[in-house]
């Protein structure tokens, strides 16, 4: 089982940048794939971006491409989303979550493990 907490939300102008954390508990953190997904209110939880158990494949989503980077530490069992030119509507609550399926899935149902999310507000 992988506990998840995230950190490095909070508030900043358009333009500006923020880098959240997500740290994992349990010594198999390198066995899952780890993913970003946000929620905004009234709106679903969608795709932000991918990374795989070695670091080797990340994937985003279209409306992030070339603003995020995802990146992993395996021996810290920590995984990053590094966020720039940041939008307001990127506003939204970030999650990260981990899946052992150890493939690409940019939907919510292939992941098994979710952290409590970190809320992000960007103004204009």
């Amino acid at each position: 089982q992988v506990q998840l907490v995230e950190s490095g939300g909070g508030l900043v102008q358009a333009g500006g940048s923020l880098r959240l954390s997500c740290a994992a508990s349990g010594r198999t953190f390198s066995s899952y794939v780890m993913g970003w997904f946000r929620q905004a209110p009234g709106k679903e939880r969608e795709f932000v971006a991918f990374i795989s158990w070695s670091g080797g494949r990340t994937y985003y989503a279209d409306s992030v491409k070339g603003r995020f980077t995802i990146s992993r530490d395996n021996a810290k069992n920590t995984v990053s989303l590094q966020m720039n030119s940041l939008k307001p509507e990127d506003t939204a609550v970030y999650y990260c979550a981990a899946g052992s399926k150890l493939y690409y899935s940019g939907s919510p149902s292939g992941y098994d493990y979710w952290g409590q999310g970190t809320q992000v507000t960007v103004s204009s």
